[in-house]
C-alpha cells in the first residue's frame, strides 16, 4: 500500500508545542522586585537556567525542521517516537523553574532531573531519527545524511558524565549540560552543510 501520509500536521503541531513550551519559560521568568543591582543579580540563577532551556529547545526546532525537511515520508511510528520527544521536551519548563528558583541551582534533586530530562530529549529525538532512517532505508540518501553521527554518541557521553558530577559539583554539571548544546549546535551545522552539498536548500521550498 502506499504511503500517502505528509509531515505538514506533523510539523505544524510540533511547531506549536514548541512555541508553547517557550511561552511558558519565559512566563516564569520574574522581574527583580526591587530597582537594584543585587535584586538583579538575585534572579541570575534563574535567568541562566532559561538562556540554557531556550538554547535547547531552539536547538530541537531547528533540528526538527531540518529533520523533516529531508524526509519525504512518515509513518504511525514516526508520529508516535515524534510525540515521545514533545513529552520530554515539554517537562524543560517545569525543571527549568524548579533550578532556577530560590537557591535550587545548588540542589542535587533538581539539577540531576534537569539533566535526566536533557538525556532524555537526546535519546528520544535519535528515536525519532532513527525512525525516519528505518522507512528510508539506511542506503537512501535520508540514511546517508542521517546515519553514523558520532557526535551523538559523544552528546549521550556527556551527559552521562554529566549526571556524574551532579553529586560533585551542580556548577560543573550545568557547564557540561551547555557544552553538550554548543556540540549540538556543531552537529547542526554539519549536518545542514551534508545537506546542501546534495542539493537541499535548507530554508528553500
Amino acid at each position: 500500500m502506499k504511503n500517502d501520509m505528509t509531515s505538514e500536521r506533523l510539523e505544524a503541531f510540533s511547531d506549536g508545542v514548541l512555541a508553547i513550551i517557550i511561552t511558558i519559560m519565559v512566563l516564569e521568568l520574574e522581574a527583580p522586585k526591587e530597582y537594584t543591582i543585587e535584586a538583579l543579580f538575585e534572579i541570575l540563577p534563574t535567568f541562566i537556567s532559561y538562556l540554557v532551556s531556550f538554547l535547547y529547545v531552539s536547538i530541537y526546532w531547528v533540528s526538527h525542521h531540518q529533520l523533516f525537511k529531508i524526509a519525504k515520508k512518515i509513518n504511525g511510528q514516526i508520529l508516535w517516537t515524534n510525540l515521545h520527544l514533545l513529552f520530554w521536551l515539554s517537562v524543560i519548563p517545569f525543571t527549568t523553574d524548579w533550578i532556577g528558583d530560590g537557591n535550587h541551582h545548588s540542589d542535587i534533586i533538581p539539577v540531576v532531573l534537569y539533566g535526566f530530562v536533557l538525556l532524555m530529549s537526546q535519546l528520544s529525538f535519535l528515536l525519532l531519527r532513527s525512525s525516519i532512517v528505518k522507512i528510508h532505508g539506511k542506503t537512501s540518501q535520508v540514511g546517508s545524511y542521517l546515519s553514523g553521527n558520532s557526535i551523538d554518541f559523544i552528546c549521550v557521553l556527556t551527559y552521562i558524565i554529566g549526571l556524574y558530577l551532579v553529586f560533585l559539583n551542580t556548577y560543573i554539571a550545568m557547564t557540561i549540560f551547555l557544552l553538550v548544546g554548543i556540540l549540538k549546535v556543531i552537529e547542526l551545522k554539519s549536518i545542514s552543510k551534508k545537506i546542501q552539498s546534495r542539493g537541499y536548500g535548507f530554508f528553500s521550498n
